[in-house]
């Protein structure tokens, strides 16, 4: 609630010195919000090496099958669930904000004093080769020294995360909120961002419904008994805003859910790192919500949209427990793949923390659903074994 707060106060304050503050002080503003976009440039490929590398070389090695379906699970419900909501997005969005508000336009009437070129270090895709590389390679040599060097490198980057970048992003939002309100587009741009919210978090109940429906039939288990017994995890996750800490509360929920305790506790710490199929839901459907909102773009065909869902789902693998950390780690797409300016990075990010707590709920719930199956799949053959 306190990030939630303070972006509004960001969005607020923006508005305000976009409409009732003279030039000078709205060029001020954007110049530490191009200040602030630079650094979030520079971190974002560390974000996928370190992670993505400490999240593969961290998978148990001696699991087997368990390992393999629990992952491919995972991928494809975290698939299927971004490609039903960009279907969905892509009929209702232009019903729901048909208007092109200049969302995200580089002419703006006000520039920054200063416009600082921090590159990277190396290139979004080049991070994601090398976390693979690197992750595949000290799990197959055990290598305890490197292991230790990007579980350290995590550290590093989830302080930069949550001291550093989350508390400047509101100074960050308000800077582009100030240059919308200057320019005149700030009003259409909100009235179309609490509708796309609201299909949001609508598109996750219907999500996790369908999910628990199926599973409880094809199971023959009862869908409202299995809900049941993973509300207390989607309301924790509500109030962590993050997978990681809410799995003391999934472990005990899927437990509930009666699934054995051996699956659980395989199950549950993975998909906390894997199964973002709630995140997905929303990145998808905001991306589509700007590109609309931006004049002369439009939402893509799904052809055009369907390898940056497949990227997603990967490029979000152990994404940081840091509130925000899946819309971090999905910026680097969206700048590569989609073009995204640093105006439409910023709502972007708006967006996203606006509803994190949702898509995080989602995501743990949906967890439950990977862990009966697997328990379906392997329960008896570990019990047996054991």
């Amino acid at each position: 609630m306190k990030i939630i707060l303070k972006l509004l106060a960001g969005m607020i304050a923006g508005i305000l010195i976009g409409l009732y503050t003279p030039d000078w002080t709205i060029r001020s503003l954007l110049t530490v919000y191009e200040a602030i976009g630079q650094l979030i440039k520079f971190t974002i490929p560390l974000i996928i090496l370190f992670y993505i590398t400490n999240g593969i070389a961290s998978l148990p090695s001696n699991s087997g099958k368990l390992l393999g379906r629990t992952v491919a699970f995972s991928y494809g419900s975290t698939l299927l669930a971004g490609i039903l909501a960009f279907l969905v997005a892509s009929v209702v969005l232009p019903m729901l904000a048909p208007v092109a508000a200049e969302v995200g336009h580089e002419s703006m009437a006000h520039t920054a004093f200063i416009k600082l070129e921090v590159p990277p270090l190396f290139g979004v895709i080049s991070g994601l080769v090398a976390a693979f590389i690197f992750g595949i390679g000290i799990s197959a040599t055990r290598s305890e020294g490197l292991k230790n060097i990007f579980a350290q490198g995590c550290t590093i980057i989830e302080g930069l995360l949550s001291k550093v970048i989350i508390p400047l992003l509101p100074l960050y939002i308000a800077g582009v909120f100030a240059a919308m309100a200057a320019d005149g587009s700030v009003f259409t741009t909100l009235q179309a961002f609490g509708k796309v919210l609201v299909l949001v978090v609508i598109m996750h109940w219907v999500w996790l419904s369908a999910l628990f429906i199926v599973t409880g039939i094809l199971n023959g288990r009862s869908p409202i008994e299995l809900i049941r017994a993973m509300m207390p995890a989607y309301f924790t996750a509500l109030g962590t805003m993050s997978s990681a800490a809410t799995i003391p509360v999934t472990l005990r929920s899927v437990k509930a859910a009666k699934v054995r305790e051996p699956i659980a506790n395989f199950v549950v710490p993975l998909c906390a790192n894997i199964h973002l199929s709630g995140s997905t839901i929303t990145l998808v459907t905001c991306t589509s919500a700007v590109m609309l909102m931006t004049s002369g773009v439009g939402i893509p065909s799904l052809g055009a949209m369907l390898p940056f869902i497949m990227m997603l789902g990967i490029i979000m693998i152990a994404a940081p427990g840091a509130p925000g950390g899946a819309v971090m780690s999905a910026i680097g797409l969206l700048t590569s793949m989609l073009g995204f300016n640093e105006s439409q990075v910023a709502l972007m990010i708006a967006l996203y923390l606006a509803q994190d707590s949702f898509g995080t709920a989602t995501n743990v719930t949906g967890d439950g659903v990977i862990a009966i199956w697997m328990d379906r799949f392997f329960g008896k053959q570990i019990e047996d074994a054991a």
